[in-house]
C-alpha cells in the first residue's frame, strides 16, 4: 500500500539531502484497509517499519498471507475454472476521507503473472480488477475488487479417477454377456458392486466438497451404480424364480417303479403263489391282473399329468426368461448410452477447458 501524509513531508535540501527514512508503522497513521473475504488470522511476517520519503509518500511493502472464502463451482470437475475475488476497502473511513486507486493500470495487472508461484494443481489465467463505490447506511465506501481466475490441471485426476471409472463401467458392461440364469453372474456383479463402493469412497476423498453444485462425474457414477443394482436385483429374482419352479414340491410319478410297500393295490407274493395252488387260483389271478391294469393306468395318468405340469412350468419359465431378457437388453442399452454420454461429456469438458 502507498499513501500520502502531508504531515510527514520535509524539504530534503534542509536536511542534508535525506529523501527517505524508515519509521515504525505503529508511530504513524495508516489506512484501515481490510480484505472482506478474509477467514483466518493473519499469518504474515513481522515487518514493523515503513518507508517515508520527503514528499510525504508512505510505502508499506509488508506481504500478507490471505486465507479467503471462495465459492467453488465443481460441476465440471476436474476441468473446472474458478473465479475467486479479493475485495479491499476501508472499514471506518468513507470515500471522502480515504479513497482507493490502482498503482498500475488494470490491463497491466490482468496479465501480470511474474509474482505467481505456479503449483502442480492450479494455473493462473488472469487477475481482473475494478473500482466501485459501496453504498451503506453509514455512508459511501471506496473499494477495489480483484477477480483471480484460475483453472485446475486435470491430468492427475484423469489418470486417477476418470480412466479407472471408465474401465470399471466397461467391466460391468461385459457382465451382461453372461447367461441370465447363471448364478456366476450374481457373484460377478456383486464383486463389481464392491469395486464400485471402494472406488466411490476413494473418489469422495479427492473430489472437492461444495454445497453449490455436484460434480458431473459423481452424477454419472451414481447412475451407472444404480444400473448395476437393478441388473443384480433382476438376476437374483430370476434365479429365485427358477429355483422355486424347479423345486416346488411336485409329485414324482415313478414311485411305482421303486417297489413301494404302501401301494393300495393287491400284490402277488412269489412264494405264496408257488405254495398255494387251488381251484380258485385262476379267479384270484384274474382279479389281481385287473387290479394291476388299473394301477398301471393310474400311474400312466399320473405321468401324463406330471408331463403336462412340467410343460406348463417350462412354458412359464420361457415367458419369464423372455421378459427378463428384454429388460436386460433395455438395461444394457441404457448402460451403453450412459457410458457413451459420459465419455463424450468428459471429452467436451476437456476441450472447453483447453479453450479457456
Amino acid at each position: 500500500m502507498v499513501w500520502n501524509d502531508e504531515f510527514l513531508s520535509w524539504n530534503s535540501s534542509m536536511f542534508d539531502e535525506i529523501r527517505e527514512i524508515s519509521l515504525p508503522l505503529s508511530a504513524i497513521w495508516a489506512p484501515d484497509i481490510i480484505i472482506n473475504e478474509f477467514v483466518d488470522i493473519e499469518r504474515s511476517p513481522d515487518l514493523p517499519y515503513v518507508y517515508v520519503n520527503s514528499s510525504g509518500t508512505i510505502e508499506n511493502s509488508k506481504p500478507i498471507r490471505v486465507v479467503s472464502a471462495c465459492s467453488l463451482e465443481t460441476y465440471a470437475f476436474p476441468f473446472d475454472v474458478q473465479n475467486c475475488s479479493l475485495t479491499f476497502n476501508s472499514f471506518l473511513h468513507t470515500v471522502k476521507d480515504v479513497d482507493l486507486a490502482f498503482l498500475r493500470s488494470p490491463e497491466d495487472i490482468k496479465h501480470d503473472k511474474k509474482a505467481y508461484l505456479n503449483d502442480s494443481e492450479w494455473e493462473l489465467l488472469s487477475v481482473s480488477s475494478a473500482y466501485s463505490i459501496l453504498q451503506s447506511s453509514t455512508g459511501e465506501f471506496a473499494q477495489i475488487q480483484f477477480n483471480v481466475v484460475i483453472r485446475r490441471h486435470p491430468l492427475v485426476y484423469v489418470v486417477k479417477l476418470l480412466i479407472p471409472s471408465i474401465f470399471l463401467m466397461l467391466v460391468d458392461l461385459g457382465s451382461f454377456y453372461l447367461p441370465l440364469n447363471c448364478r456366476a453372474r450374481i457373484v460377478f456383479k456383486t464383486s463389481v458392486l464392491v469395486g464400485y463402493t471402494v472406488f466411490r469412497v476413494n473418489m469422495s476423498n479427492q473430489v472437492p466438497r461444495s454445497a453449490g453444485s455436484t460434480p458431473l462425474i459423481g452424477f454419472f457414477f451414481t447412475v451407472c451404480m444404480a444400473f448395476l443394482v437393478l441388473s443384480l436385483a433382476k438376476s437374483i429374482v430370476l434365479v429365485r424364480f427358477l429355483h422355486s419352479e424347479r423345486h416346488g414340491g411336485q409329485e414324482q410319478p415313478f414311485s411305482c417303479l421303486r417297489g413301494d410297500t404302501n401301494a393300495d393295490g393287491p400284490r402277488v407274493e412269489p412264494m405264496a403263489q408257488g405254495a398255494a395252488v387251488t381251484e380258485s387260483s385262476l379267479y384270484g389271478e384274474h382279479l389281481a391282473q385287473s387290479g394291476t391294469l388299473k394301477e398301471v393306468w393310474a400311474q400312466l395318468r399320473s405321468i401324463s399329468n406330471y408331463l403336462q405340469t412340467q410343460e406348463q412350468t417350462d412354458q412359464q419359465e420361457v415367458e419369464w426368461l423372455e421378459l427378463l431378457c428384454r429388460f436386460d437388453q433395455l438395461l444394457f442399452r441404457s448402460y451403453l448410452f450412459m457410458l457413451g454420454l459420459y465419455t463424450i461429456t468428459l471429452c467436451s469438458l476437456w476441450a472447453l477447458w483447453g479453450g479457456v
